[in-house]
């Protein structure tokens, strides 16, 4: 049953395979500031947030990942009056994304002809939906930025389609005013982000259930009674 639990910081920290999800997390996290690390340098645009994340750098005297990192942290200040708790892969994805993008730039040269910034860019999109998957899957808390997403959701009883699309399009307003850089990687990422995911998504997400005994159950009731999902129905498919 590959499927997304609801459970509560403690529970995604006593969930059966916190090993090999905390190894997961760590993996997707570094790729996906990788990946940023790549689009930016293709000089092509975009995602919404790396829009923002751009702006800002030309404002403020800190490197990008820097402004990721602080940017994430003050995401999670809204959380607050959203009543929602973050798990731990939600703090390691405010600190290790911008340290990653960081590493990354450090060695990674924008190439001269735009054959080779336009592979970047492509390469960038793709591994971004391979390490959001990976992230995703270990289970162990959404990002800053989806939080407030499913918060506001919660919040406000609007669908998540309308609040994502106004958080990013608000994001990239602002970004773009600051000078961020919009082009046909911002198109590309919006169109190829979705369905990349959700490639990846399936084969990525860690199974928290145990096997059970041929014919029989036991296994699946003993999980529960310790692992109770936060929610009646909280399980989700994930794809």
């Amino acid at each position: 049953m590959n499927e997304l639990a609801n459970l509560t910081a403690l529970q995604q920290l006593r969930a059966p395979r916190l090993p090999r999800r905390l190894a997961q997390l760590m993996v997707g996290l570094v790729l996906y500031g990788a990946s940023m690390a790549m689009m930016l340098r293709s000089q092509l645009g975009l995602d919404p947030w790396d829009v923002f994340h751009e702006g800002l750098a030309h404002w403020l005297p800190l490197s990008f990942g820097a402004i990721v990192v602080v940017v994430g942290l003050a995401v999670l200040l809204l959380w607050i009056p959203l009543r929602q708790w973050p798990g731990f892969g939600t703090i390691a994805n405010a600190i290790v994304i911008g340290v990653a993008t960081d590493l990354t730039l450090a060695v990674l040269e924008t190439p001269a002809a735009l054959g080779g910034r336009t592979a970047l860019l492509l390469g960038g999109i793709v591994l971004n939906g391979l390490a959001g998957a990976l992230y995703i899957g270990a289970q162990l808390g959404p990002g800053p930025r989806d939080g407030l997403m499913t918060g506001l959701v919660r919040r406000t009883g609007r669908s998540v389609r309308l609040v994502r699309t106004s958080i990013e399009l608000a994001v990239l307003a602002t970004g773009f005013l600051l000078g961020g850089t919009v082009g046909v990687g911002t198109v590309l990422y919006a169109v190829a982000i979705g369905p990349l995911v959700q490639l990846f998504l399936p084969s990525a997400v860690v199974r928290l259930e145990p096997e059970p005994a041929k014919g029989r159950s036991d296994a699946y009731d003993a999980w529960f009674a310790v692992h109770r999902p936060a929610q009646p129905g909280a399980f989700i498919k994930s794809w």
